[in-house]
């Protein structure tokens, strides 16, 4: 008991310290933005024959990328909340951190749209002003307006929106409720697919704001557990390979939001497990300095890759299906101009965006400052 305890008072000590940084989460974030980036060569048609079966069978469960970033999204922000900000304050880093690259992803769609990718063009006015609110894909219609994956951060605009409640609410919870409450975030990931596919209630589950809401529930509700000294989970390898399982099961069960089924509870299990090895200073693949780089670009990587892709669809056509050795040479000049571009963003609008927004207030940065 005495061990458990100090345990708990290590751990909640060490989540309101400033040198607590989880750099494991931002080190996972690159690989789920990776693996999103590959998602979208497959859907792209880069590969033709026998190495198009390979790619779809390794990245067919890409999307689940996205729930990575949901989940993760709830964990790092209850990890890094200041019980005595006010939500203004909260919201104003939530944009500090966010709209910078949306908004410029968003010009570029702009313009790509009305000269090389028509595809991008927005019905009208409404349309544009929904996106650049982040609230397109509250429309099902909307749901890819501009910059097709910004329906993610429309996604995350509701969380933030809900997130000083949501906080107030989890920190009177002891952890009993905590976990009944993560356990039934799960139950929802795993049966709303379920329920609308056996009821044929034609739910847009992948982009709906509400849909998503659980997998964010469930991150914030773990990092209350981790925060205070209360998860029992298992370790990194084991966390790894309920992932990995869930993962290469997704794919047998079209339908979406299947995906985040299958994968939730790897998920779940691996972001605590990494933070824990970042907080005991365990071994941590994931903590790798090359690899914590690459995480920090990985939000605006995620925001532009999209983006090239339609270009370069533009310059060769629709699902060109190409031979190994051309479809990975295309890839990889793709791969290297999103990245290329997203080291440009990081550096020229999203670190002056943020301080410009923020004025001098000091950002909080544990694990990756919440995205």
């Amino acid at each position: 008991m005495m061990l458990q305890a100090a345990i708990r008072t290590e751990t909640a000590a060490a989540s309101q310290s400033p040198a607590s940084a989880l750099p494991s989460l931002t080190g996972m974030r690159w690989a789920a933005a990776f693996v999103v980036f590959v998602y979208h060569v497959r859907n792209f048609g880069y590969f033709g024959g026998e190495s198009a079966r390979i790619v779809d069978w390794a990245f067919g469960a890409g999307a689940t990328g996205v729930s990575f970033f949901f989940i993760l999204s709830g964990f790092v922000l209850v990890w890094s909340a200041r019980p005595g900000d006010s939500a203004r304050v909260f919201w104003q880093r939530r944009i500090a951190r966010i709209y910078p690259v949306h908004l410029a992803t968003a010009a570029a769609a702009l313009v790509l749209a009305f000269t090389m990718v028509p595809g991008l063009r927005p019905s009208g006015p409404a349309e544009t002003g929904a996106n650049l609110l982040l609230v397109s894909s509250w429309n099902p219609n909307w749901w890819q307006a501009l910059n097709p994956v910004s329906w993610s951060l429309t996604c995350e605009a509701f969380f933030y929106a809900a997130f000083p409640v949501l906080y107030a609410g989890l920190r009177r919870l002891n952890p009993c409720s905590l976990t009944a409450l993560a356990m039934s975030c799960t139950a929802a990931v795993i049966l709303l697919p379920w329920i609308n596919s056996y009821f044929a209630l034609g739910w847009t589950l992948h982009s709906f704001p509400l849909a998503r809401f659980p997998e964010f529930v469930l991150g914030a509700a773990i990092g209350r557990l981790v925060q205070s000294g209360a998860w029992r989970g298992p370790g990194s390898e084991a966390a790894m390979g309920l992932t990995l399982i869930g993962y290469f099961l997704a794919h047998q069960l079209p339908g979406g939001g299947s995906y985040a089924a299958f994968t939730v509870i790897g998920l779940a299990c691996l972001i605590p497990a990494a933070a824990l090895n970042d907080l005991h200073g365990a071994r941590s693949l994931w903590r790798r300095r090359w690899l914590v780089r690459l995480g920090d670009w990985s939000f605006a990587f995620y925001m532009i890759h999209i983006l090239v892709m339609r270009t370069a669809e533009h310059q060769l056509g629709r699902h060109p299906e190409l031979e190994t050795g051309p479809a990975l040479a295309l890839a990889t000049a793709v791969f290297a101009v999103s990245l290329g571009l997203s080291w440009g963003l990081y550096r020229w609008v999203e670190q002056p965006g943020r301080q410009w927004i923020l004025q001098g207030r000091t950002p909080s940065r544990p694990a990756n400052d919440g995205r």
